[in-house]
């Protein structure tokens, strides 16, 4: 049996199929694959001058077997058409605004699932270079999926989808009143904030205490968490006073019920432009695509500056 030829839509920027296509074309697969389990079955019933009559008359086993036949096609083709699963790679300052943003889309699409690692954006890029089945990172900065990127572990060029803010903050002191000159204060212990190797959120702290002339005099004071979430973490049960964390966990109701905090200005440190792409093993997914431009959409409505994330500068405290 011939089979028609497709044509494929290409994008513009990148010239890959788009991901509606992957949904068209595995309609089309199903519908041909349906018409080739026809055509085998018509093959099969002439064979030795047989046919479904003759199939009902010698007895149960050869329409036991045909059933068989049709309820595993139905299943395999069900499955492959319709039920996709992606992993995703997420940045820690990220976990309460995909929570919500997983659960929604999962609930909308309940053939398809998502399931989201939280991290160290450094060790994610890391992870993917040596072969991790992740399908979409969303990073904490633009430069670790730039290099996946430009090292061609991506299968779409790096989206920004929102801008991070730095917070002080802290459980058992009020940290709204407080500055960055406050980390100088002898009752202050320890100063949480996460590894500059290879955590953004880190980098950024580290950029913002050399520009306040703060870094030689606090780096005694020092403790380094794997990532921004592992840092609010030193905060909350009292192994560090204080911390320089992502302003999107300060508001998290876990823990803004528990000090305050204190908006560190954008002028002391880069920006945390904050980048997603889907990976080169996603290529031909199409729940990677779609769940993508979904989540970026949401990120960049209302979701975004609820959950402290912004595009312009500011400093002040709360």
């Amino acid at each position: 049996m011939p089979r028609r030829r497709r044509n494929w839509t290409r994008c513009a920027s990148c010239s890959r199929p788009t991901h509606r296509d992957f949904v068209r074309v595995q309609i089309h697969e199903m519908f041909y694959a349906w018409r080739y389990v026809i055509f085998d079955l018509t093959v099969w019933c002439r064979a030795g001058s047989m046919n479904l009559s003759g199939i009902a008359a010698r007895g149960k086993t050869r329409s036991m077997m045909l059933v068989r036949f049709l309820i595993l096609a139905c299943s395999l083709l069900s499955s492959a058409a319709w039920a996709e699963k992606v992993t995703v790679a997420a940045a820690s300052d990220l976990k309460f605004a995909m929570d919500g943003i997983v659960a929604a889309f999962n609930q909308a699409h309940p053939n398809d699932s998502v399931q989201v690692v939280f991290g160290s954006s450094g060790k994610f890029q890391s992870q993917i270079r040596q072969g991790a089945p992740y399908d979409v990172f969303f990073s904490a900065d633009l430069a670790f999926p730039q290099e996946l990127a430009d090292s061609g572990f991506a299968a779409s060029p790096v989206q920004t989808y929102a801008v991070g803010r730095l917070a002080l903050w802290s459980a058992g002191m009020d940290a709204s009143k407080m500055t960055l000159d406050s980390l100088q204060d002898p009752q202050i212990k320890r100063i949480a904030i996460a590894n500059p190797k290879h955590a953004p959120y880190g980098k950024r702290a580290e950029e913002a205490l050399r520009a306040a002339g703060l870094w030689d005099k606090v780096q005694s004071k020092l403790v380094f968490g794997e990532n921004i979430a592992h840092t609010a973490q030193f905060v909350k049960t009292g192994n560090a006073q204080v911390g320089i964390i992502a302003l999107a966990l300060a508001l998290n109701p876990e823990l803004a019920e528990h000090g305050g905090y204190w908006l560190i200005p954008d002028a002391l440190h880069e920006p945390l432009e904050q980048g997603v792409i889907v990976t080169k093993r996603a290529e031909s997914s199409g729940l990677a695509w779609r769940f993508t431009e979904y989540a970026v959409d949401r990120l960049g409505q209302s979701v975004t500056t609820e959950h402290g994330f912004a595009g312009t500068a500011g400093g002040d405290g709360r």
